[in-house]
């Protein structure tokens, strides 16, 4: 079973948005083939209806299911699916809640047309915000069938029980209907008294069961769609003209010589010139045909400059969290340590680049997006063709990589646009070069720490600067009575005008720059207290959360205490994402002549609350360990003047399966606790456990991400 338009039943162009009514809605929803729809409405019971977390959540509904006849139960949810594996999950939650099999419930992803709004894919919320919606939606739906079932079976409620998709009389257990018999494929508005409850986590025969995933035979054979591989009647491929540099102009143009290229189509509209043809080596012929002239800037910024040009340029800061007084902390310390940390630019770097495919015909356009917003293309869409969002559709096929970086997707506006335009169907895939150019990147950013201790070790004083970065990750979680985080500028749109090209979120942002500083800076605060680095963590900590997962990591590991640096490379470094509390030990030989950084073995306790697809899980840890490693030893985008330097993996060097660690992963157990986060938080503290590691190793202090083998002979040098 796989998401996107491969589970899209057929339809008649019906469009859902947030202003239908509830019997539109319920007409409409025909097209879905009958069944029992769920949907909780202001005054219902539901959660969301409770809570009203979000202005755009449809008022007439916000989630909901179906259950065929034929005994197939739909779920429908807005978010996507880009590796993270909620196309498994998420059944997995409605199944349990639901008392179906796993087996009879497909998924709809990222369908504007027949699933209900959503922000986005992002910041690890499908489970711990989609989840419990859709858990609140599937007990509705059994009491629903359950009410159904009292007519059915002749039979008082209170004697009713679900199982594997059928109600039945529990004094008689022969006496039963299985929930499609119920629906008989018809439309049922029915409202329940009162909520029924979830299930308790100890009743759990789906959730916390490992699954393989949905899509990994699909994505293994090569069988997966992508954005890429949508191919419709009479579709062309355009490339567009781009210009070298960020800030460029474009003075002059000469589209002569492409247009004697037979079947070429050359489109200019307002900032947009592309060439489109049947054949996309065709379409890359013409455009490397056009002659062009740009006037390029000269901003004098580069990769090298752009952190003294930061700190000259930061806002005033926003006061993250304080209690204190600092200058009292620095009074009372019998020591005190400031540092600076920098990171340059990051890529995200997905494998499958921006694409997306439109089809304009009739004032409606239908769009395959690779994209972690559909809705939010949906409106950029609309307001670019001045259409009805209604008659914007957005389908989302697999998407083979985010991070964060499709969130704004502009191929999906420059497909709309050249659709219209020409009337046949069009794709716009970029290069890898327009991939590396065009997309936002993690932002510069400069962390100072100013950190003071008493004679005990215990840490009074903690004076935490981020510039750029963003707040997230950088309240403090260790016990300084003395402590502010100021943070300056944020990673988002309000701290574009500050770069030099756009910036955005990059998987866990913020966060990364803020656990690799902090935990260096713990770790050679530990260093000037001559405590080894875990006994100082837990001499700190009051967070018993934190506490017992660090203390995970360390069984597993087998940590033994010793001062750094020790030179045995062990690294250790702790943090808090998306709910969950997370912390990495590792081990790393440093290669003193030539500076590179040999990673032998990560070890990763994760606190997530209760665990719904174990395997799942570990699969998320140990992608974020792997791509972690490439912002920590290599990955950093180099410019000058707006022009980018790297443009494809030949000098932007991402992860190899060559320089993967041993990996091993401990859940640690809080079933008590609803699922957290897991698409992210395990890559936050990559910089952090390798910086340390490289200390203990050597002495070394590895203040600039990427930690490449030329600034670790560096730091050698100065060690």
């Amino acid at each position: 079973m796989a998401s996107g338009q491969r589970n899209t039943p057929k339809n008649d162009g019906a469009v859902f948005s947030n202003t239908l009514s509830r019997r539109e809605f319920l007409k409409r929803m025909g097209v879905l083939g009958g069944g029992i729809i769920v949907y909780f409405t202001t005054g219902d019971a539901g959660l969301w209806a409770r809570t009203r977390r979000h202005p755009d959540i449809p008022s007439d509904f916000n989630a909901f299911l179906r259950i065929g006849s034929d005994e197939k139960i739909t779920c429908l949810t807005g978010k996507i699916e880009m590796g993270q594996g909620p196309i498994t999950s998420l059944p997995q939650m409605l199944a349990e809640e639901l008392d179906a099999r796993f087996d009879a419930v497909d998924i709809i992803m990222g369908d504007t047309q027949l699933c209900p709004w959503d922000m986005g894919t992002w910041g690890s919320l499908t489970t711990r915000q989609f989840g419990p919606l859709l858990r609140e939606a599937a007990a509705e739906a059994k009491g629903v069938l359950k009410d159904l079932a009292v007519e059915y079976l002749k039979c008082p409620i209170n004697r009713l029980q679900t199982k594997d998709g059928s109600v039945f009389d529990k004094t008689a257990p022969h006496k039963r209907v299985t929930y499609g018999r119920l629906t008989r494929g018809k439309i049922i508005q029915k409202y329940l008294k009162e909520l029924s409850p979830l299930k308790a986590a100890a009743d759990f025969t789906i959730m916390g069961k490992s699954r393989l995933r949905r899509d990994s035979r699909e994505k293994v054979t090569g069988n997966a769609q992508y954005s890429g591989d949508i191919r419709l009647p009479g579709m062309k491929y355009a490339r567009i003209l781009r210009p070298p540099a960020h800030g460029a102009v474009l003075q002059k143009v000469d589209v002569s010589a492409a247009e004697k290229i037979p079947g070429v189509q050359i489109v200019r509209e307002g900032d947009l010139l592309a060439v489109l043809h049947e054949l996309p080596d065709a379409a890359e012929k013409a455009l490397l045909a056009i002659r062009a002239e740009f006037s390029e800037p000269r901003t004098g910024l580069d990769d090298s400059n752009i952190f003294s040009h930061l700190l000259r340029a930061a806002p005033e800061p926003k006061i993250q969290s304080a209690a204190g007084d600092l200058r009292t902390g620095e009074n009372l310390a019998a020591a005190v340590l400031e540092e600076t940390y920098l990171n340059g630019y990051v890529a995200h770097a997905p494998i499958e680049p921006h694409t997306a495919v439109a089809s304009f015909e009739s004032d409606n356009i239908t769009l395959w997006v690779s994209t972690q917003s559909p809705f939010g293309d949906r409106e950029r869409v609309a307001r670019a063709l001045n259409l009805p969002p209604d008659n914007v559709r957005v389908i989302t096929p697999f998407v083979g990589g985010g991070f964060g970086g499709k969130s704004g997707n502009p191929q999906a506006v420059e497909a709309a646009r050249l659709s219209k335009r020409t009337g046949c169907p069009v794709q716009v895939a970029w290069s890898r070069e327009e991939e590396f150019f065009y997309d936002t990147f993690r932002p510069a950013a400069i962390v100072k720490i100013k950190s003071g201790i008493d004679s005990r070790g215990d840490m009074l004083l903690w004076d935490y600067k981020v510039y750029f970065a963003g707040s997230r990750g950088s309240e403090l979680f260790y016990d300084a009575p003395h402590h502010r985080e100021a943070v300056y500028g944020e990673w988002g749109r309000g701290s574009s005008g500050y770069h030099p090209f756009a910036v955005g979120a990059w998987r866990a942002p913020a966060n990364n720059t803020n656990s690799y500083a902090r935990e260096l800076h713990v770790n050679l605060t530990a260093a000037r207290a001559g405590i080894d680095p875990l006994e100082f963590r837990l001499k700190n900590l009051k967070d018993q959360r934190m506490i017992r997962t660090l203390k995970a990591a360390a069984r597993q590991f087998g940590w033994q205490p010793q001062k750094p640096p020790s030179g045995r490379g062990w690294g250790i470094a702790c943090g808090i994402d998306a709910g969950t509390y997370v912390a990495l030990m590792a081990e790393a030989a440093v290669d003193k002549t030539s500076g590179a950084v040999e990673v032998k073995r990560v070890v990763c306790a994760q606190d997530m609350g209760f665990v719904v697809n174990p395997e799942g899980a570990r699969i998320q840890m140990e992608g974020c360990i792997t791509m972690g490693l490439g912002y920590a030893l290599r990955e950093e985008v180099r410019f000058r003047n707006g022009k980018i330097r790297d443009l494809n993996f030949d000098t932007y060097e991402i992860p190899r399966f060559s320089w993967l660690p041993q990996i091993e992963t401990v859940f640690v157990k809080n079933d008590e606790l609803a699922p957290q986060g897991g698409g992210e938080p395990a890559i936050i503290c990559m910089g952090g456990v390798i910086a340390t590691a490289i200390h203990d190793a050597t002495g070394a202090i590895p203040l600039q991400l990427p930690m490449t083998p030329g600034r670790i002979r560096e730091a050698l040098a100065k060690a």
